[in-house]
């Protein structure tokens, strides 16, 4: 299943968001369960070699450890890498809230029990995949019950460009904690900005309004006074891209100086037709 489903809806307008395949999640799921079997393989061995265990305490243990591995194992990676287990890591999966948020320690606790007792391993599957061929979103019991639901993050998305940072407001994003934006949120803003130039005014200063009033309550910073949605949304994307490119990009080594005699390189031509610049009245130039 890869349905399609808007995380933001404005008139007439809707953010897409990918859902993860059944098959891709089956995939996930067998390589959980390898994870998990080579863990409770090593496990018991060092079990059986205990021979101060008597048969009712190795039965004991044998079962506490089967089910503190398989629960505790999606729980604890789920919990720690906001949504990924090593097998939906493989297959570019991840699990967000309904709202596209990050999950928390209730949320994949929720999917943990309900994966153990309804989905899985109780009924050897059968339910999770009943259930998640009758959801339009591809969710499992665990997942209704947590409020949570995996995306596909591979899905190739339209080339919209980059989004560039307005300049009025470089300084005032380079200070923005921005750990609290969500994945999801963050997509919903570049589609929007991508299609900023075809939507009509109307529900596009809307939708506008709506996705930074989302932003602003995550990361905790309201737009600075007479700045559009668009160049505050754009602000935050930027900076969002330039931090990740810190992080991910090995510093490279100063470039060597042009020889004197050497004229500097001319600044690219611009042809074809100009976007409406600044003006004294409006710092800002619109995307499109």
């Amino acid at each position: 299943m890869n349905a399609v489903s808007p995380l933001v809806t404005g008139e007439a307008v809707e953010l897409e968001l990918r859902h993860a395949r059944l098959a891709s999640r089956a995939v996930a799921f067998g390589i959980d369960v390898l994870v998990q079997v080579v863990v409770l393989t090593v496990l018991y061995a060092v079990i059986l070699t205990q021979a101060e265990f008597d048969t009712a305490l190795r039965v004991t243990v044998v079962l506490l450890i089967f089910i503190l591995v398989v629960i505790g194992y999606p729980v604890l990676f789920e919990t720690l890498s906001r949504g990924r287990t090593l097998g939906k890591l493989a297959m570019g999966l991840k699990v967000v809230r309904d709202d596209g948020g990050p999950i928390r320690f209730r949320h994949a606790l929720v999917r943990g029990l309900a994966g153990f007792f309804v989905d899985f391993w109780v009924v050897s599957g059968f339910v999770a995949v009943i259930v998640s061929l009758s959801s339009e979103r591809g969710k499992r019991v665990g997942d209704f019950l947590a409020g949570t639901v995996v995306i596909s993050l591979r899905v190739p998305q339209p080339d919209t460009g980059l989004v560039e940072m307005p300049q009025p407001l470089a300084g005032w994003a380079a200070q923005l904690d921005l750990s609290g934006l969500p994945d999801g949120l963050a997509l919903a803003m570049r589609q929007y900005l991508g299609r900023y130039p075809t939507l009509s005014p109307g529900p596009r200063d809307a939708l506008g309004e709506r996705l930074a009033a989302e932003v602003a309550d995550h990361i905790g910073a309201p737009p600075p006074p007479f700045t559009p949605p668009w160049a505050y949304l754009s602000a935050v994307l930027a900076e969002r891209r330039t931090r990740e490119q810190v992080r991910t990009v090995p510093p490279q080594p100063p470039a060597q100086p042009p020889p004197h005699d050497q004229a500097p390189p001319s600044p690219p031509s611009l042809s074809g037709e100009q976007r409406p610049g600044p003006t004294p009245d409006n710092p800002f130039t619109a995307p499109g």
